[in-house]
């Protein structure tokens, strides 16, 4: 059995919905950055295998510069979350909604 286009498109929108499941349902931060990592990871895997599938590298170079700015997206979140972890002695998402000053 031949692997085709249709898998990967398959596992993308599996790897998508667990993601968005991720997002939806988590109260921890770390949690919700890696959710937010694997619905990159899977848009990433649907550009690769349809600019494959068309030969053409557009594709790919779109996921690239996906994951420099997931990369660059996870730093700076993870600054802010040691940076509340430090004034609060927790990460909780529930507390930081309330915007208190």
């Amino acid at each position: 059995m031949e692997i085709g286009l249709s898998h990967y498109l398959i596992l993308s929108t599996i790897l998508f919905g667990i993601g968005l499941y991720g997002v939806m349902s988590r109260k921890n931060l770390l949690m919700l950055f890696f959710a937010t990592e694997i619905l990159l990871n899977s848009v990433n895997i649907g550009f690769a295998a349809i600019s494959h599938y068309l030969g053409d590298l557009t594709g790919q170079m779109f996921a690239f510069f996906v994951i420099a700015i997931a990369a660059s997206e996870v730093a700076v979140g993870l600054g802010l979350l040691v940076v509340w972890f430090k004034r609060h002695n927790r990460i909780d998402l529930d507390e930081m909604m309330s915007m208190r000053g």
